[in-house]
């Protein structure tokens, strides 16, 4: 039976005098191609309703556990947010933004999980691993 996931995530970046706003788009479409994007003053602001894209960047820079990590460091009943680095996503990398803020700014994501559930959503985005490689929930 496949899970049918019901998703917002809304997509904040900031765009400094110094910065084109096409390339801060560029940026955040290399790890969200689905985003639809609006421009605020000062700040490029996208949505989307499916982050299968960004979950397959995980699985290919084999980083799910610390995505794991900051998801549910952030998760709450119905979400969770993460920032990224402005500047890895230039290259199309994802690069958690922790600890001292980034000069650029970060880019900024809010995911509303409607259905199933923040926990449920998370375990597909980035599945639990075990010795490096992603663990099938339905074989717990």
């Amino acid at each position: 039976m496949t899970t049918v996931y019901s998703v917002d995530a809304r997509i904040e970046a900031p765009v400094r005098d110094t910065e084109v706003t096409d390339r801060v788009r560029d940026a955040v479409e290399a790890l969200f191609p689905n985003a639809e994007f609006v421009s605020e003053p000062g700040l490029l602001v996208a949505e989307t309703h499916t982050l299968d894209d960004f979950s397959d960047k995980l699985h290919e820079q084999e980083i799910l556990d610390t995505a794991r990590r900051e998801f549910e460091r952030n998760r709450t009943d119905d979400g969770f947010t993460f920032s990224l680095k402005k500047q890895a996503a230039f290259q199309g990398v994802v690069n958690f933004a922790v600890g001292e803020p980034d000069e650029l700014g970060e880019i900024s994501v809010e995911v509303t999980v409607r259905s199933p559930s923040a926990e449920e959503y998370i375990d597909h985005l980035a599945p639990p691993t075990e010795d490096g490689a992603p663990v099938d929930p339905d074989r717990r």
